[in-house]
């Protein structure tokens, strides 16, 4: 706790506020000391995550860790998306290693075959036996997204899915990587952007100065929280003049939105100078692009980034898409450089507090908000 007051004595008079709030919560027991020094979170099972995407399952079943269990990613021959245990009830065997049939995924090993409700469809040379069970998980497809519920099922509520019509109406690229760290610093990554100008500079950046001066407003949501970044007349970076063909300086507009426990749904407006809005990005010209972010957690200490960009009236095929894409994949893998990176020090130093800025506040949000959930679902485990 004492290195808590020490940053919090540190901010600005104008933020100290918040803070006191924050910390008055915290020494109340209202929050728990782990997010004290934003360090690793504990994993939340009673809520929808991306176990993938649609077009993953092309090529046949998918193994991949989630939350901690083996599970296999497949689709029927009937075009039926599912998810079961990874683990057949005869021998223990992987049903990854099967492959798929109309009703189902066939075992490799012996033949059986299971159904995306994980019942027995097929017992080669017995009759079917109703214990012949695997376990299953709801699975939902919608958007191009494969969701996820790792919890009860019964708490399954398909209303709390995000709702993306974007994918629906725009040409997007699909994106994974497997990073080894706690899926909470991904979010921390996304929520505070002043990190642009010096670990994408070459990218999606763009000028330190102008970035650490941004005009930035962040609140709280019902479900996590949100952020609006406003730079005008600034250079643009690289990215944006191969892709959007400026010439001078740019008017910049980025919004994101954490939704817990895992997803970021981002939108950014780029405009010649004088041309952008600080309110919009639904200004007439200039590159809009979309982004949604999302960390699945394998473990507490290794996440699947999925991510999705688009931009706006532009095909795939296009060059600029195509330019655009590249980057954000270099982008990305940036990202992942430095976040393990910070994984490996908080493994070493567990108990040592990391530092508050004030540039966290949409980061503290989004804390309060995973903690909020860690709660219901430390109580629905106890009913």
């Amino acid at each position: 706790m004492g290195n808590s007051l020490l940053v919090f004595r540190s901010l600005s008079l104008d933020f100290q506020p918040f803070f006191r709030s924050y910390l008055h919560g915290l020494l109340n027991g209202e929050m728990e000391t782990g997010m004290a020094n934003f360090a690793m979170e504990p994993l939340v099972r009673n809520a929808w995550y991306i176990a993938g995407w649609s077009n993953e399952l092309s090529d046949g079943p998918i193994a991949r860790r989630l939350l901690g269990d083996n599970v296999v990613l497949f689709r029927t021959a009937d075009g039926e998306a599912g998810a079961l245990e990874d683990r057949c009830c005869h021998r223990g065997v992987r049903l990854s290693l099967g492959s798929c049939v109309s009703n189902g995924i066939q075992c490799g090993y012996h033949g059986m075959a299971f159904g995306p409700d994980g019942e027995c469809v097929d017992n080669p040379g017995e009759k079917l036996n109703p214990s012949f069970k695997v376990k299953s998980y709801p699975l939902v497809e919608r958007q191009q997204f494969l969701w996820i519920w790792m919890g009860d099922p019964a708490q399954a509520d398909e209303s709390l899915i995000i709702d993306y019509p974007y994918h629906d109406d725009w040409d997007f690229q699909f994106g994974h990587y497997a990073i080894d760290a706690n899926y909470m610093f991904m979010m921390d990554n996304l929520m505070d952007l002043t990190h642009l100008g010096y670990v994408h500079g070459g990218t999606i950046g763009g000028d330190v100065a102008n970035h650490n001066v941004a005009e930035v407003e962040e609140w709280r949501t019902e479900n996590g929280a949100k952020f609006v970044r406003w730079m005008a007349d600034v250079p643009p970076p690289p990215t944006f003049v191969a892709s959007g063909g400026f010439k001078g300086n740019i008017d910049r507009r980025a919004e994101f939105e954490y939704v817990a426990p895992a997803s970021v749904m981002q939108s950014t407006g780029v405009f010649d100078a004088g041309k952008g809005k600080k309110e919009t990005i639904d200004v007439e010209g200039g590159l809009k692009f979309r982004l949604f972010h999302h960390a699945t957690p394998a473990s507490d200490g290794e996440f699947h980034y999925f991510f999705s960009a688009g931009i706006e009236n532009t095909p795939l095929e296009a060059p600029e898409s195509q330019k655009f894409f590249e980057d954000v994949l270099e982008a990305f893998l940036e990202d992942k450089l430095f976040i393990e990176a910070q994984q490996e020090a908080v493994t070493s130093k567990p108990d040592e507090q990391l530092l508050l800025r004030e540039h966290d506040k949409a980061v503290a949000y989004a804390r309060q908000a995973i903690k909020a959930l860690q709660r219901q679902d430390v109580a629905l485990a106890a009913e």
